[in-house]
């Protein structure tokens, strides 16, 4: 507040005592000189509160002069507050605008949800992916304009990890990959973003369909071929010269099986999205045979230490989840040099049950773990071959948790070693005493 204000102020007090004082000696009584000065004064606030109360009612732009005063300094300030106002409204009006103009431009589906799934918002690429037209459809349900299969379900359920993959309503030829992310005050509102996918889902299905076709194809012609060289190698009549490329040949049969077997493995699993014949499954007891073959694979240079909850199963698909454990095991004890320590750990947590394998390994570099449960992705191209690794374990390993809504994290350090980490939901957790009620409610579901 500036000195000249209140100083005007003061000089006007002055003033009216001065008048008041005028008026008593020219016989007015002294107590209603002074009630007139102040009455004066009082109207004087009275007419600029209601003039400045007039000017926001109205939204008037307030401009010089402006009064003189305490009065003044009020009105000043609040003409800086409407100038900033104003600033501040053409800014959010030029980046509401890019941002529409950005989004337009976007080739996905963007819809923008209210809290009770109403449609607010909606770009144009939303007309031809998800039949979403705005503003015609503003305030409708987007359940009522998108019929997908699964749409609801997925808006209600509240996890938007994975996408939604389903065929467009309104076109059965557009496949769609849908996300949702909360947004808005107190994430109440949703943002819907679905893509086409129709290019990546038919190949994918045209891969799949490959692999699986190849793999069943060679798996005769290979076992007729193993057959011959097992048969030659171990036969009398061959010569001593000629076992050794048998034996060698053999060895890369058995391997070509192996990746056979593994990918034929993965493209049953790819085809499904959810794991089926879900049942009460003893991880304790899959785990220990797991581990017994293990050692035998290891012929006892490696020191596996087991710690399990022996009271905690699991409900899912048995033969995925006792290929995932195995794959883990024998990558810990393939991959490690002999003498190394390998401890497995079934228990449970808050969260859910948790699967783990760690090593006192080589460890992996971290450039390499975001990549590693890629299908044939080797860290050690030389060293994953020599152990007789086909490089699907991991992968297989990813698309079992992911049936199972499981996850997988993986922590190591060059030569720190490595551990790899299964986080199952809660849903799944199963104590033995359970097992029957839950087993008989499956199977009645």
């Amino acid at each position: 507040m500036r000195a000249d204000a209140v100083g005007f102020e003061l000089a006007v007090l002055l003033t009216g005592g001065a008048l008041a004082g005028l008026l008593h000696l020219g016989g007015l009584p002294l107590a209603e000189a002074l009630l007139l000065v102040l009455t004066a004064y009082l109207l004087r606030h009275l007419y600029l509160l209601w003039r400045l109360a007039r000017f926001i009612r109205r939204q008037h732009r307030l401009a010089p002069p402006f009064p003189f005063g305490l009065w003044g300094e009020l009105y000043r300030a609040v003409g800086r507050y409407q100038q900033r106002s104003r600033k501040n409204r053409k800014r959010h009006l030029r980046f509401q605008r890019r941002f529409r103009e950005a989004a337009n431009s976007v080739p996905d589906a963007l819809v923008v949800l209210s809290k009770s799934q109403r449609i607010e918002w909606a770009n144009p690429a939303a007309a031809a992916l998800l039949g979403v037209h705005w503003p015609a459809h503003e305030g409708r349900l987007l359940t009522d304009v998108c019929a997908q299969n699964g749409l609801g379900d997925y808006l209600d359920a509240g996890d938007y990890a994975r996408p939604l993959e389903v065929a467009a309503d309104h076109d059965q030829s557009i496949m769609m990959s849908v996300r949702v992310a909360p947004f808005g005050e107190r994430k109440r509102q949703r943002l819907v973003v679905g893509r086409d996918i129709t290019k990546v889902f038919h190949l994918n299905m045209i891969r799949r369909d490959f692999v699986a076709n190849a793999s069943h194809e060679l798996r005769t012609p290979l076992t007729v071929i193993a057959g011959f060289v097992e048969n030659l190698a171990s036969s009398a009549l061959t010569p001593e010269a000629h076992r050794r490329p048998l034996s060698l040949m053999e060895n890369q049969t058995n391997r070509m099986r192996t990746i056979i077997e593994d990918l034929l493995t993965l493209s049953r699993l790819e085809l499904e999205d959810t794991a089926s014949n879900l049942e009460p499954v003893n991880i304790p007891q899959e785990i220990e045979q797991v581990v017994a073959d293990a050692r035998t694979l290891s012929a006892g240079g490696h020191a596996i230490a087991l710690d399990l909850d022996r009271d905690l199963m699991l409900i899912g698909n048995q033969s995925e989840l006792r290929s995932a454990i195995s794959n883990l095991v024998v990558n810990a004890v393939k991959h490690t040099a002999a003498g190394s320590k390998v401890r497995v750990l079934w228990h449970d947590e808050p969260g859910g049950p948790v699967f783990q394998v760690a090593d006192d390994g080589p460890g992996i570099a971290p450039e390499h773990i975001p990549r590693i449960t890629e299908r044939f992705y080797r860290v050690d191209k030389a060293r994953s071959r020599a152990s007789g690794g086909t490089g699907l374990g991991l992968a297989i390993v990813k698309h079992v948790l992911n049936h199972h809504d499981a996850l997988l994290s993986i922590a190591s350090d060059p030569g720190q070693g490595t551990t790899f980490t299964c986080r199952f939901p809660q849903e799944s957790r199963l104590r033995r005493h359970d097992q029957l009620p839950q087993a008989t409610a499956l199977r009645s579901g």
